[in-house]
């Protein structure tokens, strides 16, 4: 199943289900890379010599596996598949320093961010609610490793 976004064709209207469990898939795919991404930038990280790092990236990759499970009940819930994760992600060359890893884990919360800000678009009701605890909590998490404040964040 692929996890972008189809325009509906000319003429029909969406049905609002259809377009609020794409999101949902879309989101779950963004998800399952952040915790393998999470899990990689983890064992780079020394808890002794950057512990600050260390304990951030520990709680951020709890919250995104939390966020996938709750995607994954939140389809099963819609009586749809959760789209499952790639064998792998791609990860930087470089990540030796705390630097690299924490520019690394910013733009995984951005991506986050912004993938929770379509999520939000495309859902109503208590889906929308979460969905937007999760955008402020990215954004929120993404000031920790360094991004810049966003009037919108996601956006």
């Amino acid at each position: 199943m692929s996890t972008t976004p189809v325009a509906p064709s000319p003429g029909t209207v969406p049905d609002e289900t259809d377009a609020a469990v794409a999101a949902l898939q879309t989101t779950l795919a963004a998800e399952h890379a952040a915790v393998f991404v999470y899990g990689a930038l983890g064992a780079q990280t020394s808890e002794s010599g950057s512990p600050d790092l260390y304990t951030a990236l520990t709680a951020a990759y709890a919250v995104h596996r939390t966020r996938r499970d709750d995607l994954m009940a939140r389809l099963h819930a819609a009586d749809a598949e959760p789209v499952a994760a790639e064998p792998g992600y791609a990860l930087p060359a470089e990540l030796g320093t705390p630097g690299a890893v924490t520019a690394r884990a910013r733009e995984l919360e951005e991506a986050a961010a912004a993938t929770y800000a379509y999520l939000v678009a495309s859902t109503v009701d208590d889906a929308r609610a979460w969905a937007i605890q999760a955008l402020l909590d990215a954004a929120v998490r993404g000031l920790g490793f360094g991004a810049r404040p966003d009037r919108l964040p996601g956006l």
